[in-house]
């Protein structure tokens, strides 16, 4: 069978410049007009581009879309303001030629460097209606440029503005198809997208959670953060500065010890560094690739998890991580506040095998020295049944890595959370499910009100599958 050629980036800047409804402005700060060089390049433009403005000077960009009160320029805010204020003008101005014309306004701001320089990122979006008189719809997105050098960040840049253009204006009929249309032509590792939001009437049709787990499914997104209204943000904005404790399970469904666990955590975390509990973010987070059972989960699954854990008004963090010293690289990218890692005792095994590592040249002593430091510790709460009860003090490593362990254990990088006597028997998601196949109604009391229908739905509908 045939698959559909893709287009480049020529050829998608040249069908925008060909289609008689389309017509915009373009405002970009901080690259250069590289998203409009692609216009210009493809022939044609002067039947698209109505204006093309770059305000890099603060003070006439202060002038043009006013001052932002965090005195940041490449934030959330300011690309909406560029967006608000070009579409204004263009509605404003040509309203003669508003019955044939689907107007459109693109802007990024953006921060690129060189490596070694400071965090290359920026904001990203297009206004547009998706037919003449419509009211307007709206895409806008966050992304991290990752190339070593800024030309080939700007080529990047260049290119998915391009994309996000062609996609809004012919991509929206089917939601499934607007992600990878988003990245055509672009390699990955290029570029990390942390959110996109979708407004207005030519996105009705899309699940925005969706639409942005499926980027981390993909490969172009590190991690998805929702926050504790179930929407998605962008972590740098919500985590930054913050203390954060973050404990990571498989949540299939989510238990009442999932909910002590972080309780108890955040107790202990909330001692140790001497901070309010009412001010360290908790985050539930899961991975989509687990090295621990050596699989991978779905887009649906994953927002399963996270219709549960958001049913609790609690954050969620979907990352792509197989190994938690990479979660706590990305969290520190946000904050180098203290950061807190939670975990059963029964991933002790696992954290603590050699074979885990395989891909660090250094193994466990390099994936454990990038784990812990000063502000980042592991904390562990208690695997305890009928028969027995594995805490970090009595946790027995490989003969090889001893010495690893107990390093860890005398500088309090390793800590147990709660001692043996301070929690009930501990409550596995497969010890819910097997209640459930037993037609037993006691998993109702181990799982939270709010989870249990999510959750059997859930089971229901993988039953009749």
């Amino acid at each position: 069978m045939s698959t559909q050629r893709t287009q480049s980036i020529s050829e998608k800047a040249l069908d925008i410049n060909l289609d008689p409804v389309r017509y915009g402005s373009f405002a970009e700060i901080g690259a250069g007009q590289e998203v409009a060089r692609q216009f210009f390049q493809a022939g044609k433009a002067s039947q698209t581009i109505a204006l093309t403005i770059s305000a890099y000077d603060m003070t006439f960009s202060d002038i043009i879309y006013g001052k932002e009160k965090s005195g940041r320029y490449v934030c959330e805010s300011r690309v909406h303001k560029m967006l608000d204020r070009e579409y204004e003008k263009l509605v404003e101005r040509l309203d003669s030629r508003a019955k044939n014309t689907a107007f459109f306004s693109f802007a990024d701001t953006v921060a690129t460097g060189s490596q070694g320089k400071k965090n290359s990122h920026g904001w990203m979006g297009v206004k547009f209606q998706h037919k003449p008189g419509a009211q307007p719809s709206e895409v806008v997105l966050h992304m991290r440029l990752l190339d070593r050098h800024r030309l080939q960040q700007q080529e990047t840049l260049s290119m998915l503005g391009v994309n996000l253009m062609h996609s809004a204006f012919y991509k929206t009929t089917n939601s499934q198809e607007f992600i990878p249309s988003l990245f055509d032509n672009l390699k990955l590792g290029s570029i990390a997208v942390d959110a996109v939001h979708f407004a207005g009437e030519a996105f009705k049709k899309f699940d925005e959670v969706a639409i942005n787990l499926s980027m981390v499914e993909l490969g172009w997104s590190d991690a998805i953060f929702i926050n504790a209204e179930g929407k998605v943000q962008n972590a740098s904005d919500a985590l930054f500065g913050k203390d954060i404790l973050v404990q990571r399970a498989f949540y299939n469904p989510v238990t009442n010890t999932h909910l002590d666990v972080m309780d108890k955590g955040t107790k202990h975390f909330s001692k140790e560094f001497g901070t309010k509990a009412s001010d360290v973010v908790n985050i539930f987070e899961f991975t989509i690739n687990n090295r621990l059972k050596n699989t991978k989960i779905s887009v649906d699954e994953a927002l399963k998890k996270v219709k549960m854990i958001s049913s609790l008004k609690k954050p969620v963090l979907v990352s792509s991580f197989s190994l938690f010293y990479k979660l706590k690289e990305h969290l520190r990218a946000m904050s180098d506040k203290p950061l807190g890692i939670v975990i059963g005792a029964t991933h002790l095994e696992k954290l603590f095998d050699e074979k885990f590592y395989f891909d660090l040249p250094g193994g466990i002593l390099e994936g454990m020295g990038k784990l812990v430091d000063d502000k980042t510790h592991l904390y562990i709460y208690p695997h305890k049944t009928e028969l027995m009860c594995l805490q970090v003090k009595s946790f027995r490593p490989k003969p090889a890595i001893k010495h690893i362990y107990s390093h860890l254990l005398e500088n309090n990088l390793i800590q147990d959370i709660a001692g043996c006597d301070d929690i009930q028997e501990f409550v596995h998601s497969d010890d819910i499910l097997n209640l459930v196949k037993k037609k037993d109604n006691r998993w109702k009391k181990l799982v939270p009100e709010s989870v249990q229908s999510i959750w059997m739905e859930q089971v229901k509908t993988e039953a009749r599958k």
